[in-house]
Parts: structure tokens; sequence; C-alpha cells
């Protein structure tokens, strides 16, 4: 009976300090989920940031504002969005965006962005690519040039540039222009001249102006009539007295 008992007190004994002994396997600690992107309010951006008020308006009127929203909040590509301040539509005289059809003018502003975010330092390659397609597909296309680090636009009856960068954070570009962007599949390519600017108004000297000869101008022997009086009446004096003085020389002689 005293074999087994000591034999059992040997077992706990060796298994207890066997326990201590042990160590604990080490858990790798879970790593923190990433952080969801910052969500892009177009609305809140367009009000704050600059006299965007008319294309905001267009945007919400023909429902791109949703279109450009998911755009930049629900794909990787993102978005890019030029746009044209207010002044840029009030100057805009022909052709009128109230002849417009619906479709039409929810096809022009869709024109306005491409379905991709594109940093300023990114148009320098994307201008060797050019026509770039819009959001509004097909033939609505855009050009642009880099110019010495200035991006330019063209669509045929609009040029401009990217005159200010309202946000330039992947995955929304917002670049603010100061032309509305015509495009051809809408208004043809029967484009009228642009005209020539008017020539500067010519500048008449000053009547006492020093002229190359030193002296004033519109002063001239030839051309001043008060000069040319007084020249006649100097004349006539001088031979006024010449012949009062020939008179005074007969009259002695005689």
């Amino acid at each position: 009976m005293e074999l087994p008992v000591v034999f059992m007190l040997l077992l706990l004994c060796s298994s207890a300090a066997y326990a201590k002994t042990s160590k604990s396997p080490i858990l790798s600690p879970t790593p923190a989920p990433a952080p969801a992107p910052e969500y892009v309010n177009l609305t809140e951006l367009l009000t704050v940031a600059g006299p965007f008020h008319t294309f905001l308006n267009y945007l919400e009127s023909t429902k791109v504002l949703e279109t450009f929203q998911d755009q930049a909040n629900k794909t990787e590509e993102g978005i890019t969005i030029f746009v044209p301040t207010d002044s840029a539509f009030s100057s805009l005289k022909k052709p009128s965006l109230s002849n417009l059809t619906a479709d039409q003018l929810k096809s022009l502003i869709l024109f306005h962005a491409l379905p991709h975010y594109y940093s300023l330092s990114d148009f320098k390659n994307l201008s060797q690519s050019s026509p770039i397609p819009t959001f509004a597909g097909g033939q609505y296309t855009l050009n642009f040039t880099d110019v010495s680090g200035t991006v330019h636009l063209s669509s045929g009856w609009t040029d401009t540039k990217v005159s200010s960068s309202v946000l330039s954070t992947d995955p929304v570009a917002i670049y603010q222009v100061n032309k509305v962007l015509l495009p051809e599949a809408i208004f043809g390519t029967d484009i009228p001249p642009t005209p020539a600017p008017a020539p500067a108004p010519e500048t008449a000297p000053a009547a006492d102006a020093p002229t190359a000869d030193g002296t004033h101008g519109l002063s001239s022997p030839g051309s001043s009539p008060g000069k040319s009086s007084s020249y006649r009446i100097i004349s006539w004096g001088i031979w006024g007295h010449f012949v009062l003085a020939v008179s005074a020389v007969l009259v002695l002689f005689l």
C-alpha cells in the first residue's frame, strides 16, 4: 500500500515541476484593421472651395453629382473634375446652354470629368496620349498640353487652362478652369474663328510735348496760326518803318 502512494506523490510532483518550467506559446498580435478612406463630399467641397455654385447646380439638376460621388468613394480609379467658375458661365453668350436638351446638358456636365485620378504632374505624360476620353464617353474627348508646368485643355470650342488646384488627393482631383468646356459632339465642328483683338488706340501727343528736334508739338512756324500771325505783324511793322525812313530822307533833299 505504501509503494503505490509514494509513486503517485512522485508523479504529481514531477508533473507540477514540468508545468512550471514549460513556457506558454507566444501569440502574435492581430494586426489592426486598415482605416477606412475618408468620405469625399463633393457638395461640401464645391460650396466652400470657391465660386462654383452654377456648376454645382448643374451637377444636382442633372443627377451627375451622384455619378461623380460614387466614382470618388466606391472605386479604386478615382476621379478628376474640371470645375468652371461662376463667371465662366455668366460670360458664356454663344452657344447658349439654354437651348440644350436634358440629355445634352447631362453629357456636357459629364464632359468636365475624367474617370481616373490625375495629379498635376501626371498631365505631362497624359498630353502625349491626347485625346483623352471623358466621363461622357464616346466622342467626348479632351486634348491636354503641358506648357512649363501649366496644364492647358482644348475641346475644339474651348481653350483654357487649369488656374487653380482645389483638391488633389488620391482618389479625387478637382481643378478650377475659367471657361466652360464645350464639346464638339454637341456643338459640331463648325467652330467660329476667334476674333482678332482690337488694335490699341493711338494716343495723340500733347500740345506742349517736346519733339525730337527740341521744339514743342503742334507749334512749328508752318502749323501754328498764332505764331504765323505774329510773324506777319512783325514783317508789316518793319516795312512800315522802312517806308517812313525813306520818306524822311526824300523830304530833307527836296
